[in-house]
């Protein structure tokens, strides 16, 4: 049986998250930072809707959801408003995994053959109001779209129309939930042509996620959870009964903190999702975050060789230091200068340096000499660079095309700061291919 999802959604209505498309009563001012709450709780994917009323309304929309794509560390599909094929382009290229067709409206059904050759099938779902919907263009469905999303104006259906449309569809179907009791949302997930489910009642359960999806475990549902490989009973624990953990930033590798657990917490963690841990000055259990928001969210933890200190990755929310720095570790004892080869690390400084060019010009700089003479005269030289890297590849030295890429990898560079392109939106790009 396959994976079966929990996706969040998000309902866009003018530059605000809404609760559904009916009512559109206001759930957050700020739509990327509810996307960013999902995500960190453990939500699989998110559906991000368009419900916007004027085509300037679905501009800033698509930044916004271009906004979601980036900060969201899950997959992000994109719908809404969508009435020809440059609609399509603009949610793939904000970085949406998928992009969505109401099949409701005649040109959409009309366009999906030219979108799904251009952006491949694989990035392209139908959204489906009934089973009459599915057996009408069941051909062009199984043909040009791997997805279907069922959506109504409440996105909830009764579980006999769930049913004629899930028998209806050639493709694996995305259903909404008229309520989140767990045991509905495990009957429903064991259908065999559900692929996951989402809908209003379940945001509501966000933080509750990781619960759910213990309890679809149990109840013989394949999910995206924590299946730790290693009990608390396998690890090496001091004369308390507690093991080290070093916590890092998964981001950018930084070491945060160092804290103690013992089962209690280890257990916790991994059915919560946030690092947990035991107080030894308080003696009790600890939810790190619980009292400043400042929650740590797991992406793995890892045991070492003697399995006596873990290693947890995790995502953190503000700073992980009850000083206020972002690290506990900034007391610096010794320091010797050393080049920092890290290839992210590297991109970042030069990108910084670049855009530091852009914003406080030097007198005789190259890179303050391109920003002058503007995007016409950076293009070139990005043409000039990427063809030197071509005549470099039929050398057989490695080091003329490794100086070739370096200097095409520059002007690129000079060009995004130009555009106003950053490193992470180019990252979330290639993490989404």
């Amino acid at each position: 049986m396959a994976e079966k999802r929990f996706f969040t959604s998000i309902y866009l209505y003018k530059g605000k998250a809404v609760s559904d498309r009916r009512e559109r009563r206001l759930i957050s001012e700020d739509p990327v930072e509810l996307a960013i709450h999902y995500s960190d709780n453990n939500a699989d994917a998110m559906i991000v809707f368009d419900l916007s009323e004027t085509d300037r309304e679905h501009e800033e929309n698509l930044e916004i959801m271009k906004a979601i794509a980036s900060a969201a560390e899950i997959p992000v599909y994109g719908c809404g408003n969508v009435k020809r094929f440059e609609d399509i382009k603009k949610i793939i290229y904000t970085g949406c995994m998928y992009a969505g067709l109401n099949f409701s409206k005649q040109s959409n059904i009309d366009i999906l053959e030219e979108v799904s050759k251009r952006f491949g099938r694989e990035k392209i779902m139908v959204c489906v109001s009934s089973a009459a919907e599915f057996k009408d263009n069941a051909e062009i469905i199984d043909k040009y779209a791997s997805l279907a999303i069922a959506v109504n104006a409440a996105d909830e259906f009764d579980s006999q129309t769930a049913d004629e449309m899930l028998k209806s569809s050639p493709v694996p179907v995305i259903l909404p939930m008229p309520d989140a009791v767990p045991s509905y949302i495990a009957d429903v997930l064991k259908k065999e042509n559900v692929c996951g489910v989402f809908g209003p009642k379940l945001n509501v359960t966000a933080e509750s996620i990781m619960g759910i999806k213990s309890f679809l475990s149990e109840s013989g549902v394949e999910v995206n959870g924590f299946d730790a490989k290693l009990k608390f009973s396998d690890l090496k624990t001091d004369a308390n009964g507690l093991v080290p953990v070093v916590v890092q930033e998964y981001r950018n590798k930084e070491v945060l903190m160092v804290a103690y657990m013992d089962e209690e917490a280890f257990n916790s963690t991994i059915k919560t999702g946030r690092m947990t841990y035991y107080s030894r000055s308080r003696k009790s259990k600890w939810v790190k975050g619980e009292t400043s928001g400042h929650f740590q969210y797991v992406k793995s933890l890892t045991a070492d060789c003697d399995k006596d200190t873990l290693l947890a990755k995790v995502s953190q929310v503000g700073v992980a230091c009850h000083t206020g720095n972002y690290s506990c570790f900034f007391n610096e004892v010794v320091k010797k200068d050393y080049i920092d080869k890290d290839p992210r690390k590297v991109l970042e400084d030069v990108y910084n340096v670049i855009l530091d060019r852009k914003e406080h010009p030097k007198e005789g700089s190259y890179t303050n000499y391109l920003f002058d003479k503007g995007i016409d005269k950076i293009l070139k030289k990005v043409g000039e660079e990427a063809t030197e890297i071509v005549i470099a590849a039929k050398n057989p030295d490695n080091e003329e095309i490794r100086y070739e890429i370096s200097d095409f990898l520059y002007h690129c560079m000079v060009l995004m700061v130009e555009k106003g392109v950053t490193w992470e939106e180019i990252m979330s790009d290639l993490a989404s291919r």
